[in-house]
């Protein structure tokens, strides 16, 4: 069998298993295999030999059990920056990039700024920050001991300062010293449970998923570690569920401490994130 029969098989395989992105996966899995990347792949596919074939079978199955694609390539992509992900780490997705990409604004727009990643999982804000905004200080802190385990890989030699542990009662030695608060807390109900896709539900972590009977158990916490964090002016920014568009502001709107309460969509249109200003 040839190596575009492979993939076309491949991609059956995975369309059958309910896999979101058939093509895709069976592409990246075929191009992890045979060390190149997707496009070179369509220009002029190499013949694939045995040990190929076994290793990107073997891949394609695993993945069709929903395995997390980034489990299986050790890898994953995030805005302009590579991160090692495997079990243990929630995969960073590139819904969370737009809330990246708002606090790299706000870091960027400030003098000397200070920035801290609260539940940083694999480091993927921190690192997007630190590589975009070199002038930043970063600070990152992520409460689950695998999870930690990653980001150190990820941020190691980066100037990040790391630490172990929850972001309820983290950095007080930056009391209101701090520019920017972000966070991708864990969001989704208990209830939701058996609507939360496979490769989340069975891989990622549930300290990075779940938060109560709401959702909203972290962002609370979440907003009132970045009052005591955060200058006056100071901003933060969280990732929420798209059905918490009302709900994740109100948190914040409810607290009487802060200005500018926006809600931002994501790329299909869906509510995503909540940024505040801390009052003066």
């Amino acid at each position: 069998m040839g190596t575009l029969q492979r993939l076309r098989s491949a991609i059956g395989t995975l369309r059958e298993a309910g896999v979101a992105s058939p093509e895709y996966d069976a592409a990246e899995l075929l191009a992890f295999v045979l060390g190149t990347t997707r496009g070179r792949l369509q220009l002029d596919p190499p013949v694939m030999d045995a040990r190929q074939a076994e290793s990107y079978g073997a891949l394609v199955e695993r993945r069709a059990l929903r395995e997390p694609l980034q489990h299986l390539t050790g890898s994953a992509a995030f805005r302009y920056v590579e991160l090692q992900v495997g079990p243990g780490v929630f995969v960073p997705r590139p819904e969370t990039e737009l809330l990246a990409g708002w606090a790299i604004e706000e870091a960027a727009g400030r003098p000397d700024p200070v920035v801290v990643d609260l539940c940083t999982g694999s480091g993927a804000i921190a690192l997007s920050v630190v590589h975009e905004v070199p002038g930043a200080r970063v600070h990152a802190v992520e409460l689950d001991g695998s999870a930690h385990a990653w980001a150190q890989r990820n941020l190691e030699g980066t100037g990040v300062d790391l630490r172990h542990g929850d972001m309820a009662d983290a950095f007080d030695d930056l009391a209101g010293a701090v520019d920017v608060v972000v966070a991708n807390p864990p969001y989704i109900p208990l209830e939701a449970w058996e609507s939360v896709a496979a490769e989340a539900r069975d891989h990622d972590p549930h300290l990075a998923l779940f938060s109560g009977d709401d959702g909203l158990v972290a962002m609370r916490v979440l907003e009132q570690r970045a009052a005591y964090l955060l200058k006056p002016g100071g901003v933060v920014g969280a990732e929420h569920a798209d059905l918490q568009g009302d709900s994740a502001p109100a948190v914040f709107t409810a607290a009487g401490r802060w200005s500018d309460v926006r809600d931002h969509l994501d790329l299909a249109g869906r509510p995503r994130h909540v940024t505040a200003r801390l009052a003066q």
